[in-house]
């Protein structure tokens, strides 16, 4: 088995010795310029729009939309209610901007709460679109690109309540329905948030067909609307393909709160909390065995230990509950040099006598991250000690070796760690439920780091 604790060695041989730096092109990037009749669409935030969400969700929008399917082609809205359209192509004049939609109300004129304008490409042949007023339109756009002309038909419009933007739409077809999927987001005033910033974030889930009507060209009306909340703007949120999930990326958890403007009884997710909780034990070593103490319920006795321990495989549990700690061990153990006691502090202590001397554990149990692994001043010295050489301000403290080790100069890109942790959550789009919840985790949870 190979030791958890080994020299970390720079492969020099990866290294370019001729580089030298990163260099900018000191070439003029050109240019190209064309007047336009009215200014992009731009609302700025409100002085009632203050928190960090409202900047990171509408603060910070791009009004530029790139169509995916079609290239060089960009589409934005301007202060006249114009969806316009841009042929951008490298080396060559761009072309005056076509208009394929026109709003039927200017929407910088309305009065109350109001967003930017949002575009969402969502097929080849279909957008969905929003005024920043609260309006949906669904747009069957033909083939876009260079080569068409032909203006946006309006297919589904209607008022949805509250300002948003479109996050994501696709589309899809099931026995001869075509459907489209949209997700909205919300910065929604929160009254039963009274520690906080007052706000939570809303996102919709809409799905709207054209299964209503026996016409040959049948209507499009809202099928299903679903509604979740959550306390941070996601990074990243997006319905599965096919309608078939809803998969959000966000600093804090989200839960679904309504279906169709009925309330859930329960949420369907429990809420989570980003941190981990506190460790359930506290483990140390030496080269010869292992110390355990483990959290134990109040009131509990000698006789409510349920204990079982293999060469390598332990079991702790209290009663007949689920047990605290069950699993493979690290690395075998002599169960007859083993033994367990109740301290005074009502917790169990377990000591595990290790089979092979020398080699330092990385964990207990494999896979178990609930505990907290207390390192001795002897044991942290020895550490910083072989590491030191890696931080060294000398290019080469030791002559005497043939290659020389990074200096902290070279190690700064590698010291930084992010402080903010991110959760990604996949939800099934027929139960709203955590798709697999045990996968569900931060980043700070991915890359398990043992602080010297």
């Amino acid at each position: 088995m190979a030791l958890p604790n080994c020299s970390l060695k720079v492969n020099r041989e990866l290294l370019d010795t001729s580089f030298e730096s990163y260099r900018l092109s000191l070439d003029s990037i050109p240019t190209y310029n064309v007047e336009l009749d009215a200014a992009v669409a731009e609302v700025k935030l409100k002085d009632s729009q203050y928190t960090l969400d409202h900047v990171r969700a509408f603060g910070m929008y791009n009004y530029l939309h790139i169509d995916p399917w079609y290239e060089d082609s960009v589409y934005f809205v301007d202060s006249k209610g114009r969806v316009l359209n841009l042929t951008v192509t490298l080396d060559t004049a761009l072309g005056k901007p076509r208009e394929m939609f026109h709003f039927e109300s200017d929407p910088i004129s309305c009065e109350g709460e109001q967003l930017c304008a949002s575009l969402s490409l969502t097929s080849a042949t279909w957008a969905a679109l929003s005024d920043g007023t609260g309006k949906l339109t669904l747009l069957r756009t033909s083939k876009r690109g260079e080569s068409s002309h032909i203006k946006w038909e309006p297919m589904f419009s209607e008022r949805l309540g509250e300002p948003f933007i479109i996050v994501h739409s696709l589309a899809h077809v099931r026995s001869h329905v075509h459907t489209i999927e949209v997700l909205l987001l919300r910065v929604q005033k929160d009254p039963a948030d009274t520690k906080g910033s007052g706000f939570s974030i809303s996102l919709e889930w809409i799905t709207v067909d054209n299964s209503a009507g026996q016409d040959e060209e049948r209507k499009y009306g809202v099928r299903k609307r679903r509604m979740m909340k959550g306390k941070s703007v996601p990074h990243y949120a997006a319905v599965e393909p096919q309608g078939k999930g809803i998969v959000v990326a966000s600093e804090k958890p989200f839960a679904f709160t309504e279906v169709d403007g009925l309330p859930l009884e329960e949420p369907l997710v429990e809420d989570m909390e980003v941190e981990n909780p506190g460790p359930i034990y506290f483990w140390q070593q030496t080269e010869e065995d292992v110390t355990l103490n483990v959290r134990l319920p109040e009131a509990t006795t000698k006789d409510d230990i349920r204990f079982k321990l293999t060469v390598d495989c332990l079991r702790v549990g209290v009663g007949d509950h689920a047990p605290l700690l069950d699993g493979q061990l690290f690395a075998p153990v002599d169960p007859e040099a083993s033994t367990w006691t109740i301290k005074d502090d009502k917790s169990l202590e377990v000591s595990l006598q290790k089979r092979s001397k020398g080699p330092l554990w990385s964990e207990v149990i494999l896979g178990d991250r609930r505990g907290e692994y207390l390192m001795s001043y002897e044991q942290k010295s020895q550490l910083q000690q072989r590491l030191s050489y890696l931080t060294s301000e000398d290019l080469n403290p030791n002559p005497e070796k043939d290659k020389p080790p990074c200096n902290a100069q070279e190690m700064e890109d590698c010291d930084m760690f992010p402080e903010d942790s991110s959760t990604l959550m996949c939800f099934d789009g027929a139960t709203l439920k955590l798709q697999n919840p045990d996968v569900v985790c931060n980043w700070s949870d991915i890359f398990h780091i043992i602080s010297i």
